[in-house]
């Protein structure tokens, strides 16, 4: 399969594996059609997550990750991408429609926002809370005592 799509995509595509577990990582450009792909021909019509992680001295500060699971291959594949600080991807809710909830949890703690969502807002921290806590440079204990503070107009117990 991933030599399939290395020859579709050629340097678009890199396939790795890590402890047993396959993964590629993919160009930003091309992230919808792989997943298309993925789900269309390659029966993964499951996503089991989407999460991103932060590195703030990469210029390219965010890998996104996508867990696909194929019921009727038994098998699971991870697909990755990196993005800079304010870039966007475009949403998969069209592909899978669970989705949806894992794209505001990524834009709630990391702030990475993704094009045609059809509710892009946080899903897990009030609507005020100000920045994204998953990110390695936020100061969640300065935050937590102010909104605490703001919102409920006691001490925080951090």
């Amino acid at each position: 399969m991933i030599a399939k799509l290395k020859g579709s995509y050629g340097s678009g595509i890199e396939p790795l594996t890590y402890l047993g577990q396959n993964y590629m990582v993919v160009d930003r450009s091309l992230i919808p059609e792989i997943l298309q792909v993925l789900r269309n021909q390659e029966q993964f019509d499951y996503c089991v997550d989407i999460t991103a992680v932060h590195y703030p001295k990469r210029e390219k500060q965010f890998d996104v990750l996508w867990i696909l699971y194929s019921f009727p291959r038994n098998q699971r594949i991870r697909v990755k991408t990196q993005i800079a600080e304010g870039e966007t991807l475009p949403s998969s809710v069209p592909i899978w429609a669970t989705t949806n909830w894992l794209e505001r949890e990524v834009f709630d703690m990391f702030g990475i926002s993704f094009d045609g969502h059809p509710d892009m807002k946080r899903i897990l921290l009030p609507d005020g809370w100000k920045g994204h806590p998953l990110r390695k440079d936020y100061g969640i204990l300065q935050q937590d005592n102010e909104w605490v503070q703001i919102n409920l107009g006691i001490e925080s117990g951090q």
